[in-house]
């Protein structure tokens, strides 16, 4: 609870601006690729994603504000004997991975008010992630709040004032904290609609 008042202190505080400053709202699809252990547990592309991310524009060209997410990762695993410790069952896996970031933000336009304006940004804060292994009556659950640093890179295609469409690309490395003792990582593919207001 004291992590999830932190972050919310802390998204306050970034995005807090006058109230003339222009504000860019994103929404986008999330396209997730396991990487590392979570690549390991969850060998396929997640098709269930999105994010919000939000920006206040201190200059045209640098903008602060947060990013909240949400990837879920599945995989059914075929008939097999696993083994967890001393124990061995056999029979069909059904693996989930949920991972919920929310993090500060900042990005850095490189063409602010041009059609074509790539950027790149960085993100640090805490990712919710929870596991699961189900098989046959039984489910293994394990979770984590991680410490999380998030780059990205991307483009975006202005075609209004007021609006644009974006392609990101956004690497998250969650620390290894809790019950998963590997860091949990994963990048995402967002494609996503700008809206701006002032």
């Amino acid at each position: 609870m004291k992590k999830i008042l932190y972050i919310s202190a802390l998204i306050f505080a970034f995005s807090y601006a006058p109230l003339s400053a222009q504000t860019n709202t994103t929404f986008s699809y999330a396209m997730g690729f396991g990487m590392g252990d979570l690549g390991d547990f969850i060998s396929k592309t997640s098709f269930r994603g999105a994010t919000l991310d939000f920006r206040k524009m201190a200059r045209p060209d640098v903008g602060f504000g947060f990013s909240l997410g949400w990837n879920t990762f599945y995989e059914e695993k075929a008939y097999d004997t696993y083994h967890d410790g001393n124990a061995s069952l056999s029979g069909r896996q059904y693996r989930y991975s949920n991972h919920v970031p929310m993090l500060i933000s900042a990005d850095y336009y490189f063409n602010p008010g041009e059609k074509v304006s790539p950027f790149i940004g960085l993100g640090t804060g805490v990712t919710y992630t929870r596991r699961n292994t189900d098989m046959s009556i039984y489910t293994i659950e394990q979770d984590a709040w991680n410490f999380t640093l998030q780059p990205e890179i991307g483009v975006q295609f202005n075609s209004s004032l007021s609006s644009a469409t974006t392609i990101m690309l956004k690497y998250y490395h969650g620390f290894a904290a809790g019950e998963l003792e590997a860091a949990q990582s994963y990048l995402s593919l967002n494609i996503g609609f700008v809206f701006r207001s002032l």
